[in-house]
């Protein structure tokens, strides 16, 4: 049950353990697990991370009815507390700098007394390096604040998982990098030639939000300005899902149950671009 419900209102692909509503996209074990199948997309770059002068590759897997009329175009569409026209066009690199991975335990006595132990002490170092840098550059472009980011993510996480559960393709499109948008809507049509319609239902609050990892990604190493940001965050909430077949019979899920749900999102936002606003650029299951 626990299987068909992590669902992400989709039929997905398989071998691919699912890590919640949305999250379908990314090989690995999840919270609540199934198999579907079909390859994901990949993306691999090169990219110049100036804060530390590192210089190299990383790979990235980038990763529900009858929709109901859209707003227009001077109706604009809401995520986490703005509004935004559905045409806008807004860049993005396209991957996903150092994907989020579940760092490995390391013994105390290991990292303090073994040639091992101290490179991966330098390497966490780094690391929190990176993540302090992208901070600060945040908090003096845009003034950024932890508390209020994560609010206005959550409120994003929620919208986003609505529209994919009514099938609402288009209004996705504002809050949803290209690639990922793509992803989202083949999985959407997937999931209709199967289920006609489905209910979905977020318990509030959530039961945490944590940010994992802040990262940036810079596009003229004489002007850290020109750079996108990616912070990836943890969502564990309950959910509830149903799903009915054309004849408005339940076929799966129960949703007088609510089941726990672990997400892994990461969201983008361009430093230079007029009017950028965060979006959805990945979702990880580990």
């Amino acid at each position: 049950h626990y299987a068909t419900v992590s669902r992400s209102l989709a039929l997905i692909h398989a071998n691919t353990s699912v890590r919640g509503f949305a999250s379908l996209a990314y090989n690995g074990g999840g919270v609540i697990s199934g198999k579907f199948g079909g390859p994901s997309h990949v993306h691999t770059a090169q990219i110049l991370e100036l804060a530390v002068h590192l210089n190299h590759a990383r790979p990235m897997s980038s990763g529900a009815g009858a929709a109901p009329k859209p707003p227009s175009l001077s109706e604009g569409v809401s995520f986490g507390g703005y509004k935004v026209a559905l045409k806008a066009d807004m860049p993005s690199p396209g991957f996903v700098f150092e994907p989020y991975r579940v760092p490995e335990p390391i013994p105390f006595w290991k990292r303090l007394f073994t040639p091992s132990g101290w490179s991966r002490t330098k390497e966490d170092a780094i690391l929190q390096f990176m993540n302090a840098f992208t901070v600060s550059k945040l908090r003096k472009k845009i003034g950024y604040n932890k508390k209020q980011f994560q609010e206005q993510a959550f409120n994003i996480y929620k919208e986003v998982n609505k529209l994919i559960a009514r099938g609402d393709i288009p209004s996705l499109q504002k809050a949803l990098t290209d690639d990922m948008h793509s992803t989202v809507k083949n999985e959407i049509r997937k999931r209709q030639s199967k289920w006609k319609s489905v209910h979905w239902e977020l318990v509030e609050p959530a039961v945490s939000i944590r940010t994992l990892k802040a990262r940036m990604i810079t596009l003229d190493k004489n002007d850290l300005n020109k750079a996108y940001v990616q912070l990836t965050l943890e969502f564990i909430t309950k959910q509830k899902f149903e799903a009915y077949n054309s004849k408005r019979e339940v076929v799966s899920g129960d949703k007088s149950k609510e089941v726990l749900v672990k997400d892994i999102w990461v969201f983008e936002r361009s430093l230079f671009h007029p009017g950028a606003y965060w979006r959805v650029c990945a979702r990880i299951t580990l």
